[in-house]
């Protein structure tokens, strides 16, 4: 029968397809969420980031461990196909080359993506750890009044860092970026900001400040429908290593280069709270922290 032949080379590909079943349950330990004892809803500094950076190390494990028993399945299937053929047919064998060489270069471009998203997201989340620590610096027992919250979800995107002082409410937003080079080989570190876009030196982007002026209007919508009033919420978008040049830049978002952030917020007075809004702006971000975190622990783990 025909179709035997075609069917007994699979035998081959048994073992190959054990060792893909492997793979893909080292990944699910990999995915397996590790959740804290203690009742803590406050995120961590870049935690988005760092779950992104997972999934990113979890997609390179993929496609560098399964990307070379995907490519020789074509090969040892054609090589199973030899022993049950009387005649060899080398159009067939230049298929399964064909389709070898077409997975190999796949899953070739799969890594390349993997390994530059994962140096995006390592400078991003270093960024994002630099900005953090300097806002803790708010945080003392002398100085109830500053409450920093990282990672606040809304309801379709993140804010990085949330502060709240008694002169108002701060969206505080970091964008990392790697620092230009000229044509003589020194850094170009100056970055020009303007109403919508921020002028690099070789290339501009408007996505930040609109990203910062999204997370104002959120938070100050929610704020006010919670709390009942109008809350002063201000955007602050942090460059980690730019010097930053504000002289054409609009007055509702304050772009810095975050080495004196901590010091900067605190001289910020968009407008002052009362102890009873304060406490209640503060208590309702922590709410929804921990509702957030328990809507993530009810997920099922992947």
């Amino acid at each position: 029968m025909a179709w035997l032949e075609y069917v007994l080379p699979l035998i081959f590909l048994f073992p190959m397809a054990a060792m893909a079943s492997i793979v893909l349950a080292l990944r699910s330990l990999h995915d397996a969420r590790v959740h804290s004892p203690f009742n803590a809803p406050l995120r961590e500094p870049g935690q988005a980031l760092r779950h992104r950076l997972d999934q990113a190390f979890s997609s390179l494990f993929l496609n560098g461990a399964l990307g070379p028993i995907i490519s020789l399945a074509p090969l040892v299937y054609g090589m199973g196909r030899m022993l049950f053929v009387d005649k060899q047919d080398w159009v067939e064998w230049a298929l399964y080359g064909l389709l070898s060489t077409l997975l190999v270069l796949t899953f070739s471009l799969l890594l390349v993506r993997d390994y530059q998203r994962i140096r995006r997201l390592k400078l991003g989340l270093a960024c994002e750890l630099a900005v953090g620590q300097e806002l803790e610096r708010l945080v003392r027992p002398d100085a109830h009044p500053y409450y920093v919250f990282h990672d606040v979800p809304t309801d379709s995107f993140t804010i990085d860092h949330v502060v709240v002082t008694p002169h108002g409410v701060f969206v505080v937003e970091t964008r990392a970026r790697t620092l230009a080079i000229g044509t003589d080989g020194n850094e170009l570190n100056t970055v020009a900001v303007e109403r919508e876009r921020l002028r690099f030196p070789h290339w501009q982007e408007r996505r930040p400040l609109h990203k910062t002026r999204q997370g104002v209007s959120w938070l100050t919508h929610w704020l006010e429908r919670r709390c009942g009033v109008p809350v002063p919420v201000r955007g602050v978008l942090v460059l980690p290593g730019w010097k930053i040049d504000n002289s054409e830049a609009a007055t509702d978002i304050l772009v810095v280069s975050g080495d004196t952030l901590a010091k900067q917020i605190t001289e910020l007075t968009p407008a002052p709270l009362n102890d009873d809004i304060h406490d209640k702006i503060i208590n309702v971000l922590l709410e929804r922290a921990q509702l957030m975190e328990l809507k993530h622990l009810s997920q099922p783990s992947v």
